[in-house]
């Protein structure tokens, strides 16, 4: 699959184009970016031609595929386009800002019926696939509560770049970027969202929020926390899951679980064997055929979630899906 680069604005522009760089179903042919310089800056290092021709690209057919890696206020323009062009798509989350642009962008990708793929990538983590199959065995009964906390020291140890401060261009602050992994897991692993209840505060005073929580309530009755901030020193991932039956926990990389089925004993969670990331599965969608993951609904539904987050904290109050 010959595949171009659509903005280099995203801090994991790098990490997909070496896997693309590095997989030998695939070919980064050119790089594209609206910051001409920063474009060509990124070009030169990894050793990828530039054009500022975007029409040129979508309208090449030799180049079947894109990765979508610039601001996210202008995802809705660029996937649009990449769609109604006949493009295999990979993009950064979140897809929009506004959920009125993720449902355009969604029929835009299915009626061009090609291969779409949003980056989740914590979905194919082991512990968190132990995690959602010992949900769907039913060993912890009914499950009522889950708890992410995703969380890391850009702000406090100020190595983030300037633009994930830029609410125009990101829509927020840590909830709408790093607070995107909690968010997919607990939809994932809970279901439809019914309402969600938000606090957000400024640590470090950039003008968006770098410490931040949303409360969820689900269809099903179970609520979800979903944690996260850039203002956290030495605080490993956390996931926690109750039910009438039993519980489980994900501490970093320990992942343990305990309840009537083990005799009220914790015991170490069995891991599956590692999975591709996100882009490598996209890579093989779009050459073997195997199922896309993380799909544009999917997509859709981070959106909804975190722009009831965001409504709920602007108006102090529960926001209802």
């Amino acid at each position: 699959m010959k595949t171009a680069i659509l903005g280099t604005w995203h801090v994991h522009t790098e990490e997909y184009t070496r896997a693309i760089l590095a997989n030998p179903q695939a070919e980064a042919a050119v790089i594209w970016d609206s910051d001409i310089p920063r474009g060509k800056a990124f070009a030169e290092k990894l050793g990828i031609p530039f054009t500022d021709d975007l029409d040129g690209i979508l309208n090449d057919a030799s180049i079947d595929s894109v990765v979508v890696c610039s601001a996210t206020c202008d995802h809705p323009e660029l996937l649009t386009k990449a769609a109604n062009a006949g493009k295999n798509i990979f993009t950064e989350k979140v897809l929009t800002i506004g959920v009125e642009d993720a449902e355009k962008v969604a029929a835009a990708v299915k009626a061009a019926g090609k291969v779409f793929t949003i980056s989740y990538p914590h979905r194919t983590f082991p512990t968190l696939r132990a995690a959602k199959a010992l949900l769907d065995s039913g060993k912890l009964g009914t499950v009522t509560y889950a708890r992410v906390r995703n969380v890391h020291n850009g702000s406090s140890a100020d190595w983030l770049p300037p633009h994930f401060y830029d609410k125009a261009q990101c829509g927020g602050g840590a909830m709408i970027d790093l607070g995107a992994h909690p968010m997919y897991t607990l939809y994932w692993l809970l279901g439809e969202p019914k309402t969600i209840t938000s606090t957000f505060t400024e640590v470090t005073h950039r003008g968006v929020e770098d410490n931040a929580v949303s409360v969820i309530e689900f269809a099903n009755g179970a609520i979800g926390v979903s944690e996260t901030g850039f203002v956290s020193e030495c605080n490993p991932y956390t996931l926690e899951i109750s039910g009438t039956d039993g519980a489980m926990m994900i501490h970093g990389e320990s992942a343990q679980w305990g309840g009537k089925a083990t005799g009220g004993k914790w015991v170490d969670l069995e891991l599956p064997e590692k999975m591709q990331l996100p882009v490598d599965q996209w890579v093989d969608a779009v050459t073997n055929g195997t199922p896309s993951p993380f799909t544009i609904d999917e997509a859709v539904m981070l959106t909804r979630l975190m722009d009831g987050a965001y409504k709920s904290f602007e108006s102090g109050t529960k926001f209802t899906f």
